[in-house]
């Protein structure tokens, strides 16, 4: 990040921090300065003095009297009383012939200087003060508060730093060549891109491609968040808008970076946006759109990219050709794309000779450019933990399990019947994934708590890349979901609250089959599920179903709950019939805790198929 001191601005601020300082002394003086202490007297002293006729004087303040008396002996000639409310004063004064007026000021030039003069200056200064500490100072709220990156006062970052993503890389390649050589394409008539949109999964590396573009082009990078535009004061967002474009300009060709774009540039036309109690957010992406349009920008070249996991949510007019020219998809990598990236981020620990990169990549399917790179830090941490040199690969496959299923929780000790139970319940998991279609190869059964409520888990790899799945792997899926409560069901004639998630897993499932991929034979190839384009964030607490009548809503019903009972019924089936081998697999698992590897294999191998033809 620079931020360049400027020497004028400095020197203000030096002059107005020493005004500061001395405003602050000479008040220090005046509140503090000592005063002389006149002796007091009881005012009923001094009514009787007045009516004596050996008052002089008499100077009436607010609070206390000060009068002078006669006699040119008196020690202290000045004496002084606590004024109290009394009518008859001044005419007791007047009949005994006593002088008297209100009390002077004590330092009257000293007074307007400290009223009149000294809170003006000062509030000048600190006006002046404030306002040229730059974009973070207090009052400067207009000001834009992006980070500026500029080539050799900040860490480079390179499109060789980052993997997974060749297509993005190709398409941002371009817009490195029109920051490189922008008149190559504009003396033939072609126009410069303005803005290109990075849409995609969380941790997939948005934000890193875009250092890379700038780093790769050499030029100014501001990068900033989209919330930072949003203020409570309307009309704030708008002018750090203005700004951030201003000083963009400044130094172009230069690259604008606006990561979570969706904070305002929500469509305006959706049920979540209301133009009058969002009136700052409507205004700020006013803003934007007319400062991406252009106006008065001549032939500088200043690109916009953006970053935002929700391009479903944003504005039709901030998507139009001239704004954000293009959309780049930066989806999750796959095997080839994550043996890449563990490559680049393995580079910086040390590795053990055993270390398999392939077969973590193959061991982390849907893993984003952030989970990998996450892994290979927990891994180097097990490493440490554990006081070896080198991380090895089993340091590898248990940061693989705590980042899937969660940490191990060896202190959370179950009784010997749910600990029967949960072993019962993981190998019926995968006898039946032994089986069914489509289903990933397993791993490893383990009977070990992880996580906030894993008591157990049964670990399951693909055996390949795939990106389509056919109704028979989608039920044989199901069937897997539902094979440990089937395995309670038949050993313990009784269920338990342990399959609570593989029952939600399931249903999820079949309602996919009926509503979003048509594979039902009553209902047929229709669309039931609402569900937006390019959405990349799941779990939103709405209804996806669209609307439909009653009885089509029983339909859909009747139609989840026949899938989810025919996948029970095989789940069921396989192991009956594999009674014997899921009593010699629960056995071993109930003395080791843990079985993986060849050992598992061996035993799965002995699976049998309770029908003539398998799937």
């Amino acid at each position: 990040m620079s931020i360049k001191k400027n020497p004028k601005n400095s020197r203000k601020t030096k002059i107005g921090s020493t005004l500061l300082i001395l405003a602050g002394v000479l008040l220090a003086v005046y509140l503090f300065m000592p005063r002389r202490k006149l002796p007091r007297v009881p005012y009923s002293v001094f009514i009787q003095q007045v009516q004596n006729g050996q008052v002089l004087e008499v100077q009436i303040n607010r609070g206390q009297i000060v009068y002078l008396l006669k006699e040119e002996n008196q020690q202290e000639p000045f004496l002084t009383t606590t004024r109290i409310n009394d009518p008859k004063l001044l005419t007791r004064l007047e009949d005994n012939k006593v002088r008297f007026q209100a009390a002077p000021p004590k330092n009257p030039w000293f007074a307007i200087l400290l009223n009149w003069v000294i809170p003006p200056i000062i509030l000048v200064v600190a006006f002046q003060f404030f306002m040229n500490r730059g974009p973070q100072g207090s009052l400067s709220i207009s000001k834009s508060k992006a980070k500026v990156y500029v080539e050799g006062e900040s860490e480079k970052i390179t499109f060789t730093d980052i993997a997974g993503v060749e297509e993005a890389k190709t398409e941002l390649t371009e817009i490195v060549d029109f920051l490189k050589t922008p008149k190559r394409f504009t003396e033939i008539g072609a126009r410069i891109p303005k803005g290109l949109l990075l849409v995609g999964p969380p941790g997939t590396g948005k934000t890193l491609l875009a250092k890379a573009v700038a780093g790769e082009a050499r030029v100014p990078f501001f990068s900033i968040s989209g919330s930072e535009f949003v203020e409570l004061f309307v009309g704030t967002g708008a002018a750090r808008v203005r700004d951030l474009f201003e000083q963009a300009k400044k130094k172009a060709p230069c690259i604008i970076f606006i990561d979570e774009i969706d904070a305002i540039g929500k469509s305006r036309t959706s049920g979540n946006f209301y133009s009058g109690g969002n009136d700052e957010r409507e205004q700020t992406l006013n803003q934007l759109l007319t400062e991406m349009d252009g106006f008065g920008a001549g032939d500088l070249t200043v690109i916009v990219l953006a970053a935002t996991n929700r391009p479903e949510a944003l504005d039709a007019a901030l998507l139009r050709p001239g704004r954000f020219d293009r959309q780049v998809l930066v989806d999750r990598p796959d095997l080839v794309g994550r043996e890449a990236i563990l490559n680049i981020y393995a580079k910086k620990v040390r590795l053990g000779e055993d270390v398999d990169l392939h077969k973590i990549a193959v061991r982390t399917p849907g893993f984003g450019g952030a989970d990998l790179a996450n892994l290979v830090n927990e891994a180097a941490l097990l490493a440490a933990r554990n006081k070896r040199e080198t991380v090895a690969q089993v340091d590898f496959s248990e940061a693989i399990e705590r980042v899937v299923a969660g940490l191990e929780k060896r202190s959370r000790v179950l009784s010997d019947r749910e600990k029967k139970i949960v072993a019962y319940h993981e190998v019926g998991h995968a006898l039946v994934a032994a089986l069914m279609p489509g289903s990933g190869k397993v791993e490893k059964i383990s009977i070990v708590p992880r996580g906030m409520a894993a008591l157990g888990y049964t670990l399951q790899l693909p055996t390949e890349e795939k990106f389509l799945r056919d109704e028979a792997e989608i039920r044989g899926q199901i069937a897997t979901f539902l094979g440990g409560r089937a395995a309670e069901e038949i050993v313990f004639g009784n269920i338990t609250t342990g399959a609570s998630g593989d029952l939600q897993k399931a249903t999820d499932f079949a309602e996919q089959m009926v509503t979003t991929y048509g594979m039902s034979k009553v209902l047929g190839p229709l669309a039931y599920e609402r569900r937006g384009q390019g959405g990349f964030l799941s779990n939103e607490g709405v209804n996806p179903r669209r609307l439909v009548s009653e009885k089509t809503a029983e339909a859909i019903d009747n139609e989840v709950k026949e899938i989810v009972d025919k996948a029970h019924q095989q789940a069921l089936e396989v192991l009956n019939y594999n009674r014997d081998l899921l009593e010699k697999i629960s056995q071993q698992i109930l003395e080791k805790e843990v079985i993986e590897g060849e050992k598992l294999y061996e035993l799965l191998e002995e699976v049998r198929s309770p029908w003539e033809k398998n799937f």
